[in-house]
């Protein structure tokens, strides 16, 4: 698309805060590495944004793939924009032919976050700081969208009652903050993070936009294990932009891609989507990838794990798949 320097390079990007707040963190990384090129970004709505009273939590065909994502991607290849940022985990893994995924920046925190009101509030009830899924009352809602959170809830608490919510980041926390009928909800950690959200050593949340009175606390893997590529920003480009290639590699960081190849793998011998309830986290410490893998999708939860050199990142996901979908 932009064959001068003069031309601004073009960032495509939902227009919600967080991807918002994700995409000025690429735009800064950006104009550090090549402060010689302009560098601009274009607000693009997608079917999922629009679809704002549609159930996230069905896998059924009525729900398009790439929700999140096809509108940036028909930018793309309409040569309207030069790269499209999304939270990998919204990327499906099979990408329209022509583009690919280019890079990925330094993975942020991938585990998730139980967000709950304090007590002291008539009508609501409440809970201590640092309340954990142990401290929630027998029938206590906890709202989440995500099947994978849903069946890691039921399967650490079965006695838990969960419900569906739907909306962005501020406007689950608001609904919890001001539903007496929902407990809490799950957010991750790098959403929360990005937003300039603290969770204080006492528990309190705070940051603008932040209802008063809620508590958070972060949940360890062994209990929720992340979904695919989740705390991973993707930046997708045309498969053939020699230039926007050549930027990408300044902005990817090597052990965050491996890693999220190997989940995305697994993602995709498993034939699921980002709603699947399906689960996988890749680590990656002296030239080995290890990978946690669970699965819920037909009933009782499958687990399997494997390590391998960080070349075969992407075999050893789709061997892992393999192995639950047996």
């Amino acid at each position: 698309m932009n064959d001068s320097a003069s031309c601004p390079i073009i960032i495509a990007t939902r227009g919600s805060a967080l991807a918002l707040a994700q995409t000025h963190m690429v735009l800064g990384q950006c104009r550090k590495a090549f402060p010689e090129l302009l560098f601009d970004f274009k607000v693009i709505k997608t079917t999922g944004d629009k679809l704002q009273t549609a159930s996230m939590s069905k896998t059924d065909t009525s729900l398009p793939k790439g929700l999140f994502t096809k509108e940036l991607e028909v930018a793309l290849l309409n040569g309207q924009a030069d790269l499209a940022v999304h939270s990998l985990k919204d990327l499906p893994t099979e990408l329209p032919e022509g583009l690919m995924l280019a890079a990925t920046p330094r993975r942020a925190d991938v585990r998730d976050v139980l967000i709950y009101r304090a007590d002291g509030r008539p009508g609501f009830r409440g809970f201590q700081p640092n309340a954990t899924l142990k401290d929630f009352p027998s029938g206590a809602t906890i709202a989440t969208s995500s099947t994978r959170r849903a069946a890691q809830l039921k399967l650490a608490r079965p006695d838990l009652a969960i419900v569906e919510i739907r909306g962005n980041v501020a406007t689950r926390m608001s609904k919890v903050a001001e539903r007496a009928e929902l407990d809490a909800t799950v957010l991750a950690l790098a959403g929360i993070s990005r937003l300039h959200f603290i969770i204080a050593p006492d528990g309190k949340l705070s940051g603008e936009g932040v209802p008063v009175g809620l508590l958070a606390v972060v949940i360890d893997v062994e209990t929720m294990l992340p979904c695919v590529g989740q705390g991973a920003i993707g930046i997708e480009i045309r498969a053939k932009d020699e230039r926007i290639t050549a930027i990408c590699q300044r902005l990817n960081h090597a052990e965050t891609f491996q890693a999220v190849t190997a989940e995305r793998a697994f993602l995709r011998g498993m034939g699921g989507g980002c709603q699947s309830p399906v689960a996988a986290y890749a680590e990656i410490a002296g030239g080995k990838i290890s990978v946690q893998a669970v699965s819920f999708r037909d009933g009782p939860a499958k687990r399997a794990s494997g390590v391998d050199s960080v070349n075969a990142a992407e075999t050893l996901g789709a061997r892992l798949a393999h192995e639950l979908s047996r």
